[in-house]
């Protein structure tokens, strides 16, 4: 039976539900991870849980240490990977609420630290990366939103930017015309260090807020926060749905 670790991100800190058998705190070559990974049940079968940003949501998007987070959960007996990620909506179809499985990202984060494959190596290792997102794992996802009727879009593209600031109106259009659905910034580098340890890795994202330039109001963390507590109840709908129906090996 396929061990999945949920990584939590802005507005899931805590896993509601999971029953905790343990809290492993692991060492990493990379430093510590964001917080003690959370053992537990967590609709009739055993996860791992990590909140990105650490609980309480503390750590920047730009100061998260990725590559911690993902060989801890490895080492603890990850074998796949669900992403919950906090977006910003770009296209038209994107509004506050919806859902997005993406199935493309574009990186245009700078400066962390993002490949297991640095330092001191005998060789140089160079993944494909060609389709970022199982797609085995997505399909789950997608059928799981299907399921629990949820507003969804079952494919996008993620940007990532570098946070933690907002990105300006110019900086969205520029998305757009890349080809980007929605923005976020904790997609890169992890969807990347999974695949480097071949863990099969998809995101569920949940949209917060239009994007920059898209409403006619400005972006508050009131307006954000608000989308997160509306939208929290049907992301761990989702996400019990596919361990429930998720048993077989990816």
């Amino acid at each position: 039976m396929t061990v999945y670790a949920i990584i939590g991100g802005t507005g899931l800190t805590q896993l509601e539900g999971l029953t905790l058998r343990q809290a492993v705190e692991l060492d990493t070559p990379y430093g510590a991870p964001s917080a003690p990974i959370q053992r537990g049940d967590y609709a009739g079968r055993e996860v791992l849980f990590l909140a990105r940003h650490g609980h309480p949501h503390r750590i920047p998007p730009h100061q998260v240490n990725y590559r911690a987070n993902l060989w801890a959960l490895q080492q603890a007996g990850a074998e796949a990977v669900l992403a919950v990620n906090a977006v910003g909506g770009i296209h038209a179809a994107m509004g506050t609420g919806h859902f997005c499985v993406p199935h493309q990202l574009i990186d245009y984060s700078w400066g962390r630290e993002h490949s297991f494959f640095a330092g001191d190596l005998e060789q140089v290792t160079h993944i494909d990366f060609s389709h970022p997102y199982d797609a085995g794992l997505r399909e789950r996802l997608i059928a799981a939103l299907r399921a629990e009727q949820c507003a969804f879009s079952g494919h996008g593209v993620y940007g990532c930017t570098q946070g933690p600031r907002l990105e300006t109106v110019a900086e969205i259009a520029r998305l757009e015309r890349d080809g980007c659905d929605i923005v976020g910034m904790t997609g890169m580098p992890e969807a990347a260090l999974a695949r480097e340890l071949d863990l099969p890795y998809a995101c569920l994202a949940l949209v917060v807020n239009p994007a920059a330039g898209k409403s006619t109001a400005i972006i508050t963390m009131a307006e954000i926060e608000l989308a997160l507590a509306q939208g929290m109840g049907q992301v761990k709908a989702t996400l019990a749905r596919v361990l429930v129906n998720g048993s077989d090996k990816l």
